[in-house]
């Protein structure tokens, strides 16, 4: 099983030519004909071209992800694509999130979104949110962890509105699991996602959670507040909405519906899929 378009592609071709004669499962990490233009998407296309057709069973994280998938690469058969949600080891979460913060960082109230600091994850939309509420909440500051090509232009966008002082930028974070359970809120601000994984990861630690319709699936997600995508007034007012709401410590609703998404069921899933086939 892999999970990377091009070395999916790449075991595709040499399954093809005879050189791999297991079964072989593609998931798929994002949707790669909407997200990219140009010369991308065409090395894209040609690659799928190569390698997909030998592929045995493709996994999709959202009906969405697969509708695209089947619109641009027409040559893969229908049944030979299944869609499955993204799993979360809520167990090991907790493990990490045991690890402990400095002491200034747990005296601290801040909001928690984390991401490569690219266009894509709308981190200028949620500075601009979090400026919009900031004069009710003074006291609070925002944590980005990540890092990326953007983070200058971020960094000037926090300057431009006099908060440099509110809004921290971690950097990367090898284990950002304390920071999404101390922070009074988490947010996913992202404009195009496959499936943000670290969705789930803040709901496993967090029950304050918005987050953007930034991909299939999450309308249906419950327990979380969410608002369209590039909205910064609607961003703004459910995050306000979510830190004046009352919380109840040591119990989190998420978690019945996260273990329907645990590695176990994700993995017997699939292969019963794959056996199905046979």
């Amino acid at each position: 099983m892999s999970s990377h378009p091009y070395l999916n592609a790449f075991l595709g071709f040499f399954k093809k030519l005879g050189f791999i004669k297991s079964k072989l499962i593609a998931r798929e990490c994002t949707s790669v004909f909407t997200r990219y233009t140009g010369l991308k998407k065409l090395v894209y296309q040609l690659i799928y071209r190569l390698g997909y057709p030998a592929v045995d069973l493709v996994v999709c994280q959202t009906e969405l992800m697969k509708a695209d998938l089947l619109q641009h690469n027409q040559f893969i058969a229908e049944n030979k694509i299944w869609v499955q949600a993204n799993p979360v080891d809520i167990k090991e979460l907790r493990l990490q999130a045991i690890r402990p913060l400095t002491k200034e960082e747990k005296q601290t109230s801040f909001i928690c979104a984390a991401g490569r600091l690219i266009a894509e994850k709308g981190f200028d939309v949620l500075i601009k949110a979090f400026e919009m509420i900031h004069s009710q909440n003074p006291g609070l500051r925002l944590f980005i962890l990540g890092e990326g090509k953007q983070k200058s232009a971020l960094q000037q966008l926090a300057m431009s509105y006099k908060l440099a002082e509110h809004i921290v930028f971690k950097g990367h974070v090898a284990f950002p699991a304390p920071y999404f359970k101390q922070a009074r809120l988490c947010v996913v601000s992202s404009i195009k996602e496959g499936f943000p994984n670290v969705l789930l990861e803040m709901m496993a630690l967090n029950q304050s959670v918005v987050s953007t319709l930034c991909a299939g699936g999450i309308n249906a997600i419950p327990y979380i507040e969410k608002v369209e995508i590039n909205n910064v007034a609607a961003l703004a007012t459910a995050m306000q909405n979510m830190l004046n709401k009352s919380v109840m410590p040591n119990y989190n609703p998420c978690t019945a519906y996260l273990r329907q998404r645990s590695p176990q069921v994700f993995t017997h899933t699939i292969l019963n899929k794959l056996a199905a086939q046979n």
